[in-house]
């Protein structure tokens, strides 16, 4: 799989350490609501450094896609990303990469994230929503507080749910707390596929509610992500 170069057609913040990069390709990506791209920076001196980010984007047979990056102080990538780049400028990716945290939009899926692990699901909603499937997805996502929530635009629908586990929004009817059984069950899918994403932390402890309310673990895919400067 070749490195390619992507040029930036786009950019915006998502939250005070989040930034969505529209990216456009030299041809039309094949990705699947799920996937991954690596994106790799080589200084001038020749030494390099790559990263994977999850596509934001539904697929739709274009040739752009948009990555939401966190920025971590010390990452040799996410800095870069965040304050060195500009409209017009070039990056290096390959991918799309994975092939078993991915849905189709074709079965019942129930999408549980932890903070920035909202970015692949974020990529399935789309696509259920662009192709009028909407009642195939279901998305339970916790978060700290509302200002670290991601695509705060354009996620509330019938089809999502936020969990804030620190800090409640004015008038929410639900105190905040960690993920809880009653926070899952009403969204399990009996006949479908779960995808949990976020912190090992968070996809253990996601992963154990789920198993305890009866689905079965080899309908459960995991996705973990540690700090990816």
């Amino acid at each position: 799989m070749p490195w390619v170069d992507a040029q930036v057609v786009a950019m915006h913040d998502e939250t005070p350490t989040a930034k969505t990069l529209r990216l456009a390709l030299p041809g039309p990506s094949t990705h699947r609501a799920g996937q991954h791209y690596v994106v790799r920076l080589t200084a001038p001196d020749g030494y390099q450094a790559s990263r994977s980010y999850s596509v934001a984007s539904a697929p739709d047979g274009g040739n752009e896609i948009e990555l939401t990056i966190e920025r971590l102080d010390n990452g040799e990538v996410s800095t870069f990303l965040h304050d060195g780049l500009d409209v017009g400028d070039e990056i290096e990716v390959r991918g799309p990469i994975g092939g078993w945290f991915v849905w189709d939009g074709d079965i019942p899926a129930l999408l549980v994230g932890g903070g920035s692990g909202i970015v692949p699901l974020m990529a399935m909603l789309r696509l259920a929503r662009a192709t009028r499937r909407s009642e195939l997805v279901r998305l339970i996502l916790s978060v700290r507080s509302p200002v670290d929530l991601y695509y705060a635009q354009e996620l509330p629908g019938p089809e999502a749910e936020v969990v804030y586990s620190r800090v409640a929004p004015p008038g929410a009817t639900r105190p905040p707390g960690r993920l809880t059984p009653d926070d899952l069950e009403g969204a399990v899918k009996h006949d479908g596929t779960v995808y949990v994403c976020g912190s090992p932390p968070f996809a253990d402890a996601a992963s154990g509610l789920l198993v305890g309310l009866g689905v079965p673990t080899d309908r459960i895919r995991v996705e973990r992500f540690g700090p990816s400067g």
